[in-house]
């Protein structure tokens, strides 16, 4: 590979993580600014802080937080106690669940050219995903997998 095509091919994840990051609230909230994927391992390790999430919640634009369980791994009620001790960090599950979620609303935003077209689109039940509701696909590693192959194949234009 050139010079040039890995510098090509490492600045388009940067974008991408930095478009998640500021998801979870940017640099302010994670306290550091994420500039590849081993910077996001290590967040992750050591836990979003739980203001991220309540961040990331809170700039949703049409998703329902009770329709999140599935996306985050948490119930409603875990949710709103952890809104107590936002300082606390998430586990490394939840972390986790919860970069991914923010990794395909980034995906799904630059497919559908907005986040609250993004939003509407895992809201509703999609043909190529034998009409489920890409939002409850996120609750097992391999529905997440059919969420991200759907929306990879809408990117290049192939709808079933």
């Amino acid at each position: 590979m050139t010079a040039a095509a890995e510098k090509s091919a490492s600045k388009g994840p940067s974008i991408d993580l930095q478009k998640v990051a500021d998801l979870l609230g940017g640099p302010r909230i994670l306290s550091r600014r994420i500039t590849s994927t081993l910077d996001a391992h290590e967040l992750l390790l050591n836990g979003l802080p739980g203001s991220a999430l309540t961040h990331f919640v809170r700039h949703l634009l049409f998703i329902q937080t009770d329709a999140l369980e599935n996306a985050f791994g948490m119930s409603l009620r875990t949710f709103q106690r952890r809104k107590v001790a936002p300082d606390r960090p998430l586990s490394r599950a939840q972390s986790g669940r919860t970069w991914k979620f923010a990794e395909i609303l980034t995906k799904a935003t630059d497919v559908f050219g907005s986040q609250e077209e993004a939003e509407q689109w895992l809201e509703r039940p999609a043909i190529g995903l034998d009409q489920r509701r890409p939002i409850d696909l996120l609750a097992t590693p391999a529905g997440i997998e059919l969420v991200e192959e759907y929306l990879t194949r809408l990117a290049h234009g192939v709808y079933a």
